[in-house]
Protein backbone atom coordinates (compact mmCIF):
# COMPACT_ATOMS: atom_id res chain seq x y z
CA UNK A 1 0.00 0.00 0.00
CA UNK A 2 2.76 2.44 1.00
CA UNK A 3 4.83 1.54 -2.07
CA UNK A 4 1.86 2.08 -4.39
CA UNK A 5 1.07 5.46 -2.83
CA UNK A 6 4.70 6.57 -3.01
CA UNK A 7 4.85 5.53 -6.69
CA UNK A 8 1.71 7.55 -7.44
CA UNK A 9 3.07 10.57 -5.61
CA UNK A 10 6.43 10.26 -7.35
CA UNK A 11 4.71 10.37 -10.74
CA UNK A 12 2.76 13.48 -9.73
CA UNK A 13 5.88 15.08 -8.28
CA UNK A 14 7.64 14.38 -11.59
CA UNK A 15 5.00 16.49 -13.34
CA UNK A 16 5.54 19.46 -11.01
CA UNK A 17 9.30 19.24 -11.44
CA UNK A 18 8.90 19.02 -15.22
CA UNK A 19 6.71 22.14 -15.26
CA UNK A 20 9.12 24.11 -13.06
CA UNK A 21 12.11 23.16 -15.19
CA UNK A 22 10.50 23.55 -18.64
CA UNK A 23 8.33 26.67 -18.45
CA UNK A 24 9.10 27.61 -22.07
CA UNK A 25 8.04 24.23 -23.47
CA UNK A 26 4.69 22.66 -24.38
CA UNK A 27 2.94 22.13 -21.05
CA UNK A 28 -0.41 21.00 -22.41
CA UNK A 29 -2.47 18.17 -21.02
CA UNK A 30 -1.15 15.55 -23.43
CA UNK A 31 2.51 16.38 -22.80
CA UNK A 32 2.14 16.42 -19.02
CA UNK A 33 0.05 13.26 -18.81
CA UNK A 34 2.87 11.58 -20.73
CA UNK A 35 5.41 12.77 -18.14
CA UNK A 36 3.30 11.16 -15.41
CA UNK A 37 2.53 8.08 -17.54
CA UNK A 38 -1.19 8.53 -16.89
CA UNK A 39 -4.04 8.50 -19.40
CA UNK A 40 -4.71 11.97 -20.81
CA UNK A 41 -8.45 11.30 -20.38
CA UNK A 42 -8.11 11.11 -16.59
CA UNK A 43 -4.96 13.08 -15.83
CA UNK A 44 -6.59 16.51 -15.47
CA UNK A 45 -8.95 15.19 -12.78
CA UNK A 46 -6.14 13.28 -11.06
CA UNK A 47 -4.01 16.42 -10.98
CA UNK A 48 -6.82 18.62 -9.66
CA UNK A 49 -7.86 16.10 -7.00
CA UNK A 50 -4.24 15.72 -5.84
CA UNK A 51 -3.19 19.38 -5.82
CA UNK A 52 -6.42 21.32 -5.49
CA UNK A 53 -5.68 23.36 -8.62
CA UNK A 54 -6.04 22.56 -12.33
CA UNK A 55 -3.06 21.81 -14.57
CA UNK A 56 -3.72 24.95 -16.62
CA UNK A 57 -3.94 27.12 -13.51
CA UNK A 58 -0.75 25.67 -12.06
CA UNK A 59 1.19 26.34 -15.28
CA UNK A 60 -0.17 29.91 -15.41
CA UNK A 61 0.90 30.56 -11.82
CA UNK A 62 4.35 29.03 -12.33
CA UNK A 63 4.98 31.21 -15.39
CA UNK A 64 3.65 34.30 -13.62
CA UNK A 65 5.91 33.60 -10.64
CA UNK A 66 8.96 33.49 -12.90
CA UNK A 67 7.80 36.69 -14.59
CA UNK A 68 7.49 38.46 -11.23
CA UNK A 69 11.05 37.49 -10.29
CA UNK A 70 12.38 38.75 -13.62
CA UNK A 71 10.61 42.07 -13.12
CA UNK A 72 11.88 42.53 -9.58
CA UNK A 73 15.46 41.36 -10.02
CA UNK A 74 16.58 43.20 -13.16
CA UNK A 75 15.71 45.91 -15.67
CA UNK A 76 17.56 44.04 -18.41
CA UNK A 77 14.49 42.35 -19.89
CA UNK A 78 11.57 44.39 -21.23
CA UNK A 79 8.04 43.93 -19.95
CA UNK A 80 7.03 42.84 -23.47
CA UNK A 81 9.63 40.05 -23.52
CA UNK A 82 8.66 38.94 -20.02
CA UNK A 83 4.99 38.87 -21.09
CA UNK A 84 5.81 36.69 -24.11
CA UNK A 85 7.85 34.30 -21.95
CA UNK A 86 4.89 34.03 -19.57
CA UNK A 87 2.68 32.84 -22.44
CA UNK A 88 0.86 36.09 -23.25
CA UNK A 89 0.48 37.28 -26.85
CA UNK A 90 0.42 40.96 -25.92
CA UNK A 91 1.84 43.04 -23.05
CA UNK A 92 -1.54 44.62 -22.27
CA UNK A 93 -3.09 41.18 -21.61
CA UNK A 94 -0.14 40.34 -19.38
CA UNK A 95 -0.49 43.68 -17.57
CA UNK A 96 -4.21 43.07 -16.88
CA UNK A 97 -3.55 39.58 -15.54
CA UNK A 98 -0.61 40.83 -13.48
CA UNK A 99 -2.59 43.69 -11.94
CA UNK A 100 -5.51 41.38 -11.18
CA UNK A 101 -3.21 38.97 -9.36
CA UNK A 102 -0.89 41.36 -7.52
CA UNK A 103 -2.77 44.67 -7.38
CA UNK A 104 0.15 46.37 -9.17
CA UNK A 105 1.08 46.99 -12.78
CA UNK A 106 4.25 45.20 -13.99
CA UNK A 107 6.16 48.52 -14.10
CA UNK A 108 5.04 49.45 -10.58
CA UNK A 109 6.03 46.00 -9.29
CA UNK A 110 9.43 46.36 -10.95
CA UNK A 111 10.04 49.64 -9.09
CA UNK A 112 8.61 48.65 -5.70
CA UNK A 113 7.31 45.08 -5.28
CA UNK A 114 4.52 44.49 -2.76
CA UNK A 115 5.79 41.14 -1.51
CA UNK A 116 2.89 40.70 0.92
CA UNK A 117 0.37 40.65 -1.94
CA UNK A 118 2.81 38.50 -3.93
CA UNK A 119 2.91 35.87 -1.18
CA UNK A 120 -0.88 35.74 -0.99
CA UNK A 121 -1.23 35.48 -4.78
CA UNK A 122 0.83 32.31 -4.90
CA UNK A 123 -1.01 30.56 -2.08
CA UNK A 124 -2.49 27.94 -4.49
CA UNK A 125 0.96 27.25 -5.93
CA UNK A 126 2.48 26.73 -2.49
CA UNK A 127 -0.42 24.53 -1.43
CA UNK A 128 -0.04 22.40 -4.54
CA UNK A 129 3.65 21.80 -3.93
CA UNK A 130 3.64 21.51 -0.15
CA UNK A 131 0.35 20.80 1.55
CA UNK A 132 -1.61 18.38 -0.59
CA UNK A 133 1.21 16.00 -1.46
CA UNK A 134 1.41 13.81 1.63
CA UNK A 135 5.01 12.73 2.17
CA UNK A 136 5.27 9.56 4.22
CA UNK A 137 8.18 9.44 6.66
CA UNK A 138 9.47 6.39 8.53
CA UNK A 139 11.70 5.97 11.58
CA UNK A 140 14.67 4.93 9.43
CA UNK A 141 14.49 8.23 7.51
CA UNK A 142 15.86 9.99 10.60
CA UNK A 143 19.54 9.84 11.55
CA UNK A 144 21.22 11.14 14.71
CA UNK A 145 24.24 13.29 13.98
CA UNK A 146 26.81 15.15 16.07
CA UNK A 147 26.79 18.66 14.62
CA UNK A 148 29.69 21.10 15.15
CA UNK A 149 28.97 24.70 16.22
CA UNK A 150 28.40 26.91 13.16
CA UNK A 151 29.11 30.66 13.21
CA UNK A 152 26.48 32.52 11.18
CA UNK A 153 25.30 35.94 10.09
CA UNK A 154 21.67 36.34 11.14
CA UNK A 155 18.82 38.36 9.71
CA UNK A 156 15.82 38.18 12.03
CA UNK A 157 12.25 38.11 10.76
CA UNK A 158 9.71 39.06 13.39
CA UNK A 159 6.07 39.54 12.41
CA UNK A 160 3.41 38.31 10.01
CA UNK A 161 4.56 35.70 7.43
CA UNK A 162 2.92 37.91 4.79
CA UNK A 163 6.00 40.15 5.04
CA UNK A 164 8.53 37.30 5.04
CA UNK A 165 9.35 37.75 1.36
CA UNK A 166 10.58 41.28 2.08
CA UNK A 167 13.02 39.86 4.63
CA UNK A 168 14.15 37.15 2.22
CA UNK A 169 14.85 39.73 -0.47
CA UNK A 170 16.88 41.86 1.96
CA UNK A 171 18.82 38.78 3.02
CA UNK A 172 19.58 37.84 -0.60
CA UNK A 173 20.69 41.41 -1.35
CA UNK A 174 22.98 41.46 1.71
CA UNK A 175 24.37 38.04 0.86
CA UNK A 176 25.21 39.08 -2.71
CA UNK A 177 26.84 42.30 -1.50
CA UNK A 178 28.90 40.31 1.02
CA UNK A 179 29.99 37.82 -1.65
CA UNK A 180 28.65 34.83 0.28
CA UNK A 181 27.44 32.37 -2.36
CA UNK A 182 24.89 29.72 -1.25
CA UNK A 183 27.21 27.13 -2.80
CA UNK A 184 30.04 27.99 -0.38
CA UNK A 185 28.16 29.50 2.58
CA UNK A 186 25.39 27.24 3.93
CA UNK A 187 21.92 28.71 4.43
CA UNK A 188 20.01 28.04 7.66
CA UNK A 189 16.50 28.88 8.82
CA UNK A 190 15.90 28.79 12.59
CA UNK A 191 12.18 28.43 13.34
CA UNK A 192 11.50 30.26 16.60
CA UNK A 193 7.71 29.98 16.39
CA UNK A 194 5.16 27.69 14.77
CA UNK A 195 4.45 28.26 11.08
CA UNK A 196 0.99 29.72 11.72
CA UNK A 197 0.80 31.08 15.28
CA UNK A 198 -2.57 32.06 16.72
CA UNK A 199 -1.48 35.70 16.46
CA UNK A 200 0.15 36.19 13.00
CA UNK A 201 2.39 38.96 14.36
CA UNK A 202 4.04 36.37 16.65
CA UNK A 203 5.68 34.58 13.71
CA UNK A 204 9.45 34.45 14.25
CA UNK A 205 12.29 33.05 12.14
CA UNK A 206 16.03 33.67 11.67
CA UNK A 207 17.57 33.51 8.19
CA UNK A 208 21.26 32.71 8.47
CA UNK A 209 24.34 32.42 6.29
CA UNK A 210 27.21 30.32 7.57
CA UNK A 211 30.32 32.49 7.86
CA UNK A 212 33.11 33.18 10.32
CA UNK A 213 33.76 36.66 8.90
CA UNK A 214 33.20 39.63 11.20
CA UNK A 215 29.71 41.05 10.60
CA UNK A 216 29.89 44.76 9.82
CA UNK A 217 27.18 47.19 10.85
CA UNK A 218 24.46 47.03 8.21
CA UNK A 219 21.67 49.36 9.32
CA UNK A 220 20.98 46.92 12.12
CA UNK A 221 19.90 44.24 9.63
CA UNK A 222 22.53 41.60 10.34
CA UNK A 223 24.09 40.29 13.52
CA UNK A 224 26.63 37.62 14.33
CA UNK A 225 25.58 34.42 16.07
CA UNK A 226 26.23 30.70 16.39
CA UNK A 227 24.08 27.67 15.71
CA UNK A 228 25.17 25.54 18.67
CA UNK A 229 26.76 22.16 18.18
CA UNK A 230 25.45 18.94 19.67
CA UNK A 231 23.41 15.87 18.88
CA UNK A 232 20.56 16.37 16.40
CA UNK A 233 17.90 14.22 14.79
CA UNK A 234 18.23 14.93 11.08
CA UNK A 235 15.48 14.40 8.52
CA UNK A 236 16.18 15.02 4.84
CA UNK A 237 13.17 16.62 3.15
CA UNK A 238 12.41 15.63 -0.46
CA UNK A 239 10.82 17.80 -3.12
CA UNK A 240 9.83 21.43 -2.73
CA UNK A 241 10.90 22.91 0.55
CA UNK A 242 8.94 26.09 1.27
CA UNK A 243 6.79 24.32 3.88
CA UNK A 244 8.66 22.01 6.25
CA UNK A 245 5.74 21.70 8.66
CA UNK A 246 4.88 18.07 7.67
CA UNK A 247 8.46 17.00 8.42
CA UNK A 248 8.56 18.91 11.71
CA UNK A 249 5.24 17.42 12.79
CA UNK A 250 6.53 13.92 12.03
CA UNK A 251 9.63 14.49 14.17
CA UNK A 252 7.65 15.83 17.13
CA UNK A 253 4.55 13.64 16.92
CA UNK A 254 5.97 10.27 15.89
CA UNK A 255 9.74 10.03 15.87
CA UNK A 256 10.57 11.78 19.17
CA UNK A 257 8.12 9.85 21.41
CA UNK A 258 9.17 6.52 19.88
CA UNK A 259 12.91 7.28 20.06
CA UNK A 260 13.21 7.82 23.80
CA UNK A 261 15.19 10.98 23.10
CA UNK A 262 14.54 14.44 24.54
CA UNK A 263 14.66 17.76 22.69
CA UNK A 264 17.43 20.20 23.59
CA UNK A 265 16.77 23.86 24.43
CA UNK A 266 17.30 25.26 20.92
CA UNK A 267 14.67 25.65 18.18
CA UNK A 268 14.24 23.25 15.30
CA UNK A 269 16.12 24.50 12.23
CA UNK A 270 16.95 23.55 8.68
CA UNK A 271 19.94 23.76 6.38
CA UNK A 272 19.43 24.47 2.67
CA UNK A 273 22.14 23.03 0.42
CA UNK A 274 23.36 24.24 -3.02
CA UNK A 275 20.84 27.00 -3.62
CA UNK A 276 18.59 29.37 -1.74
CA UNK A 277 14.97 30.22 -2.50
CA UNK A 278 14.15 31.93 -4.80
CA UNK A 279 17.47 31.57 -6.64
CA UNK A 280 17.94 28.57 -8.91
CA UNK A 281 15.63 25.74 -9.96
CA UNK A 282 13.80 23.91 -7.20
CA UNK A 283 15.56 20.68 -8.10
CA UNK A 284 18.83 22.15 -6.80
CA UNK A 285 17.52 22.74 -3.28
CA UNK A 286 18.08 20.00 -0.74
CA UNK A 287 16.93 20.59 2.82
CA UNK A 288 17.80 18.82 6.05
CA UNK A 289 15.68 19.48 9.14
CA UNK A 290 17.52 19.41 12.49
CA UNK A 291 15.83 18.68 15.83
CA UNK A 292 18.42 19.42 18.58
CA UNK A 293 18.65 16.63 21.17
CA UNK A 294 20.03 16.43 24.71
Amino acid sequence: MKAALENYQARMQRVLDHIDQNLDDDLGLEALSGVAAFSKYHFHRQFTSTFGVSVHRYVQLARMKRASYRLAESDAQSVTDIAMDAGYDAPDAFARAFRQRFGQSPSSFRKSPDWGSWLMAFGPLEKARNTLMQIIFEHDDVTIRDVPPTPVAIMEHRGDRATLQDTIQRFIAWRKAAGLSPETSPTFNVFRSEREPAVPADYSMDICAGTDRPIEANDGQMKAGVIPGGRCAVLRYPGNTNNLEPAALYLYREWLPASGEEARDFPIYCQRHLSHFPEGPLREVVVELFLPLK
